[in-house]
């Protein structure tokens, strides 16, 4: 008979949290999870790794000045063990690391206090840390925080990111030569000798099941035989950068699976947090959840994801927790809540004001427009407003932030001006809010859904000697390896040409501007190829033109990776209208993501520019020494000269 509550046995050497259903075993005083037995099976880690190499938080950090995103590797080591809570309904143990000048540039400069829980006749265990920075401590860069798992390979075989996301996984043994080869960058590799033959020919990368932030609440794995799920719940975006649509890795072979809490990926150098010297920080990531379930003999093995979506479910709608014991994490009463709706006025679309159907609305740090996608410091709260423009932010931390906001089929970004003052317990109602997008004259021609994604244009099928599976005939087919090389392949004599009226963006607009490479066949990573700047042409025609009046061409990129946008208009040869200069680090064209970080450029075309008839706008990208440099485009939409005021619409109410 299962014992009815938490028990806590304090070792030497390990620390167990046991209550019945499962029982965890941590090092003492590290906090790493060394093993987990559950439902018969007596460790689910894989104990062909040495126990620092099972369960862990890590961390990726750099000192002040560094560049880049990469940096010292840094398996989190507690250096203290307490016991915070214990007690037959929980018990929450402690693992701490304190730093001091004598760890200079060893260290990342962070107190660190992990924390993992267990509550009674639950299914799993929390875990959760605060990160604290001292302001008379050195500065430094946190590339990347996270907590992994690595699960035994002889039983976790099959993966689960979403309903539509799921298989039987390659063992990691496949990925290492001679059984696999490794393609145009680490992660990619093509499986040519795998254990199991169906794997044969397939391309694995981790970076093919990323998922963005507001979707990526469970994922896991599940074993057989017999039939017990791992999965990793993440109840809140709160602690997580870079917004709802910010890509973060989740399950991957190894069998691994990943809390992964701040991350480059996507993005580049803009969402690495640099904490400068004498600047005080502290940050709460978690809690998160390590569900396990299991089924009655005969019973399906995957009715074990139903369960975990519905326990993800519990765990969202349970949040903020009431248990964790930690002062710095704010409870219910302790949060305050911001209401209100939000209209989009676009007099050139209509007189009237629309509401905001399906807006993203979030409260981040107070900044610039739109600089919450880039914000990585401190917490984000968003959720999406209804039919009727309304929205409700729940639970928010107390502190000062501004309301942002983006609109699905609307380009650019809202700020609502005055920050707001959170406190615990408020219920602040913000009233009617309006939203006026760029605009300077009426649409003459549009490319595109403005959306922030390039997912909408041409993604071309992949090379047939590298596909994987799963995504044949999947809704995300931009996830396969390898689409960069196909430009070239359908454009072989020449650069993408655009007609307005008569080309369909679906069809004849390529998902990425890539480089083009002298060769048309994949390359491995050796191979010193030379690659070539593209210019793409998008011909349209004006039946008049204002010599005098300023046309604008307003241009929505998706994603940039080392890139740079060039703009003339009639003239290739001409100096460029515009440039953006060298933009992105994002890398969303490598790692098989539909869009990065947005930008959105409003460029002035004098009419004088233009002619009555045939027109041309040519778009270069001219750096070209990878084939992952490139951009996506959202959206692009040439706007006529503001009419005099005396024809302006009329404004309804």
């Amino acid at each position: 008979m299962p014992h009815l509550g938490v028990q806590l046995l304090v070792q030497d050497r390990h620390v167990v949290m046991d209550n019945g259903l499962l029982q965890v075993t941590l090092s003492n005083p590290d906090g790493i999870v060394t093993g987990i037995r559950f439902s018969g099976i007596d460790n689910l880690l894989e104990v062909l790794n040495d126990e620092s190499n099972r369960g862990y938080w890590d961390l990726v950090w750099n000192a002040a000045g560094s560049t880049g995103t990469t940096g010292i590797f840094d398996v989190i080591r507690g250096t203290s063990f307490k016991v915070i809570v214990e007690t037959e309904e929980q018990v929450e143990v402690s693992f701490t690391r304190t730093w001091d000048s004598s760890q200079e540039g060893k260290l990342v400069p962070l107190n660190i206090d992990k924390r993992f829980v267990m509550l009674r006749g639950s299914s799993g265990f929390y875990s959760y840390a605060i990160y604290e920075h001292l302001k008379e401590w050195p500065g430094f860069n946190l590339g990347e925080t996270r907590i992994a798992f690595k699960l035994r390979k002889d039983k976790f075989h099959y993966m689960i990111a979403a309903d539509n996301r799921q298989r039987f996984m390659p063992l990691p043994d496949d990925r290492v030569p001679p059984r696999g080869q490794p393609l145009a960058y680490p992660e990619a590799v093509k499986l040519v000798k795998p254990v199991e033959p169906d794997f044969k020919g397939e391309v694995d990368d981790k970076y093919q099941y990323s998922i963005e932030n507001k979707d990526n609440k469970v994922h896991g794995w599940i074993c057989m035989d017999p039939a017990v799920g791992f999965w990793q719940i993440t109840p809140s975006d709160e602690f997580r950068s870079g917004g709802p649509v910010k890509q973060n890795l989740t399950s991957h072979v190894g069998p691994t699976t990943l809390a992964m809490f701040l991350s480059a990926h996507y993005s580049g150098e803009d969402l690495v947090p640099k904490i400068g010297a004498g600047e005080a920080w502290k940050k709460v990531f978690g809690p998160v959840f390590m569900y396990f379930n299991s089924v009655m003999d005969g019973d399906e093995p995957l009715s074990l994801w139903e369960d975990a979506k519905l326990q993800m479910l519990i765990e969202v709608q349970s949040w903020p927790y009431e248990f964790p014991a930690s002062e710095d994490y704010q409870k219910s009463d302790e949060r305050g809540n911001v209401s209100g709706r939000l209209f989009v006025r676009d007099r050139f679309v209509s007189d009237d004001y629309i509401p905001a159907n399906g807006a993203y609305v979030g409260l981040a740090l107070p900044g610039d427009v739109g600089s919450w996608q880039r914000e990585c410091k401190d917490y984000q709260f968003w959720n999406r407003a209804d039919e009727g423009g309304y929205f409700s932010i729940n639970n928010v931390r107390t502190g000062d932030y501004n309301l942002y906001a983006w609109v699905p089929g609307v380009i650019g970004d809202y700020r609502y001006d005055v920050s707001i003052t959170i406190t615990s317990g408020c219920d602040i109602e913000m009233g009617d809010l309006v939203y006026q997008p760029p605009r300077d004259g009426p649409t003459l021609w549009e490319i595109g859904i403005p959306d922030r994604s390039a997912e909408e244009f041409y993604v071309p099928d992949p090379n047939p000697n590298y596909i994987n599976k799963l995504f044949v005939n999947h809704p995300d087919r931009f996830r396969q390896y390898g689409l960069w090389e196909r430009y070239a392949e359908l454009y072989p004599d020449g650069d993408l040409v655009y007609t307005v009226g008569v080309s369909d963006y679906r069809k004849d607009w390529f998902y990425a501007q890539v480089t083009r490479c002298n060769s048309a066949t994949l390359r491995l990573k050796k191979d010193d190829n030379t690659y070539q700047r593209t210019t793409w042409q998008i011909k349209f025609n004006l039946d008049e033109v204002d010599q005098n009046g300023i046309y604008n061409l307003r241009v929505a990129l998706a994603s940039a990776a080392v890139s740079e946008l060039q703009v003339r208009i009639n003239d290739p040869k001409s100096k460029p209208l515009f440039s953006s200069g060298l933009i992105g680090k994002d890398n969303s064209i490598a790692r098989h993501g539909i869009h990065g970080l947005y930008w959105l450029y409003s460029i002035d075309v004098p009419g004088a520019r233009l002619v009555e008839g045939d027109n041309a706008v040519f778009l270069t990208q001219p750096r070209s020494t990878s084939p992952f440099q490139g951009i996506m485009y959202d959206y692009i939409r040439l706007e006529g000269p503001p009419p005099s005021s005396s024809s302006s619409p009329e404004t309804s109410v």
